[in-house]
């Protein structure tokens, strides 16, 4: 299977990137202006600062107030939003091609001409502390942020993307420019469009506004993280255990991420998966349970969460142990590969059909490898993973004194058989 494409990349000479993806089937376009940062490049007195500021670029300009800018999104049938992430923060929409230019229009401004009004800025601080809270009271979002914290230590990295009460309550306008001037430089932008767009026509906007921006000094290094293998339990009285458990994974540069994407469906990535059929189907243990995998530049997690009764918990950690285990002796056949791969395979290509998930992987894709990553090498790459390959990620990420442990809900350390984290 071959997608069709037509990839451009334009850098300005101030370091600006911008790149396109034109898909000439589709109606839509999705834009965006990306920044190469994110929560693991704040101090931990400032945690939350990249995501107060995607909060507050929406909150008004030099031009527009923040219901005008709504109002012209709303307009142009405009999907906007915005996410910061670990590593990237991005300002982005969807909307017909023949709008795109008034798009760009309002994403520059906002990117651009944000006033950081003070006003604002302590209706929003209220804003994002209900978002903590909310996080805290949905305990399947929370033993997430818990576990991150844990097993990366005290490095940013393991820090929530939100940050917490104490840090977002000491936030100001002052923190935020001094972020903006130190990160939000050409040499860390990217301008990345996908669907039914001219390269040229983006490049024309673009280039008098980007152009103008100087180049800003070196931003500090990032740190390489490591992991901690160690055990936390919070006790909260819920009616379930949250359980969050894993190890550190190969990175999104490394040759193993191929193995390693095979390994997490068949641990735990969809209904035919091995923790699914034991814990839930097999043994009735849980409802929720799923293994996860989050690559970074220069580190990975692959993790499993299940909930369950509190007297279920060391069943559930030993079917975990037990699932694992056989995995990295080998018992992994070839169909049982095939099938993993064809699993991957089947959902690159169903996501390639939607502008958004275009614009973002050709944006990803940049950041990681400075580089168009076409879908047949990808879908090459995974086609010729082993057998052996996915069993010895699997020894690489489980074995002893290299996985955590963290649970939310109402068991103590007594409750615990640690014995079950022994691989």
């Amino acid at each position: 299977m071959k997608v069709w494409t037509m990839y451009h990349k334009t850098v300005l000479k101030n370091g600006v990137r911008i790149i396109s993806e034109q898909l000439k089937h589709l109606r839509s376009v999705s834009l965006a202006i990306w920044v190469g940062a994110g929560s693991r490049n704040e101090m931990k007195s400032e945690n939350g600062v990249f995501h107060f500021t995607e909060h507050m670029i929406f909150k008004g300009t030099e031009n527009r107030s923040s219901f005008q800018i709504a109002k012209e999104l709303d307009a142009i049938g405009g999907l906007s939003n915005a996410f910061t992430g670990k590593e990237h923060t991005c300002f982005h929409a969807r909307v017909l091609g023949e709008h795109v230019v008034d798009l760009a229009d309002i994403l520059s401004d906002i990117f651009l001409h944000s006033t950081f009004n003070v006003d604002d800025l302590e209706r929003e601080r209220q804003v994002i502390l209900q978002e903590i809270s909310m996080v805290e009271d949905a305990p399947d979002d929370h033993i997430h942020v818990l576990f991150n914290r844990l097993f990366w230590a005290d490095h940013p990295i393991g820090m929530s993307v939100l940050g917490d009460e104490k840090s977002v309550s000491a936030i100001e306008r002052e923190t935020i420019v001094r972020y903006i001037n130190t990160f939000y430089v050409p040499e860390r932008i990217l301008v990345a469009g996908a669907g039914n767009v001219d390269h040229q026509s983006l490049v024309s906007y673009f280039e008098p506004l980007f152009s103008q921006l100087e180049a800003g000094n070196a931003s500090p290094p990032n740190d390489i993280p490591r992991s901690s293998a160690s055990v936390s339990l919070k006790y909260r009285d819920l009616e379930q255990v949250h359980i969050c458990l894993g190890g550190e994974a190969p990175s999104q540069l490394s040759d193993k991420r191929f193995a390693c994407a095979a390994l997490n469906t068949i641990l735990g990535g969809n209904m035919s998966s091995r923790l699914f059929q034991e814990i839930r189907e097999n043994r009735g243990l849980a409802y929720a349970v799923y293994s996860f995998l989050s690559s970074y530049s220069d580190a990975g997690l692959l993790g499993v969460y299940v909930a369950t009764d509190p007297q279920n918990v060391n069943p559930v950690l030993m079917a975990t142990q037990n699932v694992i285990k056989k995995i990295c002796k080998g018992e992994i056949s070839r169909s049982d590969l095939a099938a993993a791969v064809d699993h991957l395979i089947g959902g690159i290509y169903l996501s390639s059909e939607s502008a958004d998930n275009r614009m973002m992987r050709i944006a990803k894709n940049e950041f990681v490898f400075n580089k168009y990553v076409s879908y047949e090498e990808l879908v090459s790459k995974l086609k010729n993973v082993t057998v052996d390959e996915v069993v010895e990620v699997a020894n690489d990420i489980f074995h002893d004194g290299t996985v955590s442990l963290s649970t939310l809900g109402p068991i103590v350390e007594d409750d615990l058989d640690t014995g079950n984290l022994h691989f």
